[in-house]
């Protein structure tokens, strides 16, 4: 299991994207996204997404130098065609629109259609927190790749349909970023190609068993994943369907549907709220803060050193792996080194 420098895996990131056909400003921005995912702890989202866009670059799935298309704008709304263009390339530049509209109107909604991956969605909501404003994102597959179940289902219905919501809090804002199922596709995918199994209560069958095989997931029928919840799953599933409608149905995209569309990629929302526009900073700060302070003072039941909010175990974990380095599975790492061998970038 090789552990490598972030700045070494990240200049090695680049390489190979610009060798797969991306330009020296995509692959930074696409490089740099995604070994952020891996010192944060989604191996889902960062580097071993790599042979999969560059793959995708070769099938027109994504397309370098796309343009952000404006289908329609407003003082405060922002409706745009990604051309399917790198997602974290497209997803930045919305954010460029939406900004200075939620700072004039005290808030601003973008939706993006034929969108490559943006990524983890927390990434955004810490860069939006970082200058004062609240965020909240979501995606869908653009209704191309369903993995979940409905409760009481055995065949998949919906994609994974993450939600990220940030709050700025000086150093440590509150960054909550979960997909609405039990797990990420992506993490799935990981073991899947390290050849470890996935816990118990991640998988269902094509015959809707309970299954710890991650190649479950991708067989003829497929299997799925479960929603979010557990023994209230209903809940996971039901908010997985409200985020299909306001990516997909909402954005001019598309929801899933019987016969998949075509590319996979995301149909993107994102909201920006200015709170100086609302209630005022000063009020937003003083009670966000005392707000953290109240649930950290929250007794620990035996066993528990300390009470942690969301985006603290990924503060934690980025600053310990900035130091030590990111670790990745031999599997997932020799098929970065097989990419390379084949577009000719040394290791």
């Amino acid at each position: 299991m090789p552990t490598i420098p972030a700045p070494k895996l990240e200049e090695f990131a680049i390489r190979l994207l610009e060798a797969g056909g991306a330009s020296h400003e995509e692959a930074t921005v696409v490089g740099r996204s995604l070994v952020d995912s891996n010192l944060c702890g989604y191996d889902s989202h960062g580097v071993m997404r790599i042979p999969y866009y560059v793959q995708a670059i070769k099938d027109g799935a994504v397309v370098p130098g796309a343009e952000l298309k404006l289908l329609d704008q407003g003082a405060s709304r922002v409706v745009a065609d990604a051309n399917w263009g790198f997602g974290q390339v497209q997803a930045s530049r919305m954010l460029e629109l939406l900004v200075p509209r939620a700072r004039e109107a005290g808030l601003a909604l973008g939706t993006m259609n034929h969108c490559g991956h943006i990524g983890r969605l927390g990434e955004y909501c810490e860069q939006m927190a970082a200058l004062g404003l609240i965020s909240m994102l979501m995606v869908n597959s653009h209704g191309a790749v369903v993995r979940v179940a409905p409760p009481g289902g055995k065949a998949p219905r919906l994609s994974t349909n993450p939600l990220a919501i940030g709050v700025p809090h000086g150093d440590e804002p509150l960054v909550l970023d979960f997909s609405t199922s039990a797990t990420a596709e992506g993490k799935v995918r990981v073991r899947k190609i390290a050849g470890t199994l996935c816990p118990d209560g991640w998988l269902l069958d094509n015959e809707g068993k309970p299954t710890n095989d991650p190649n479950a997931l991708y067989a003829t029928p497929p299997g799925s994943i479960l929603p979010m919840g557990g023994p209230q799953a209903y809940r996971g599933f039901g908010l997985g369907l409200m985020i299909e409608i306001l990516t997909g149905a909402l954005s001019g995209g598309a929801c899933a549907r019987p016969v998949p569309y075509p590319k996979n990629g995301n149909c993107v929302f994102m909201l920006l709220i200015d709170p100086a526009r609302f209630g005022g900073a000063e009020c937003f700060t003083n009670e966000v803060n005392q707000l953290v302070e109240y649930i950290r003072s929250c007794p620990c039941a035996d066993g528990v050193p300390e009470i942690l909010l969301p985006g603290d175990p990924e503060r934690r974990l980025k600053a310990k792996m900035a130091e030590e380095g990111i670790r990745l599975d031999d599997e997932n790492w020799a098929a970065l080194t097989r990419l390379a061998e084949q577009l000719g970038v040394s290791a």
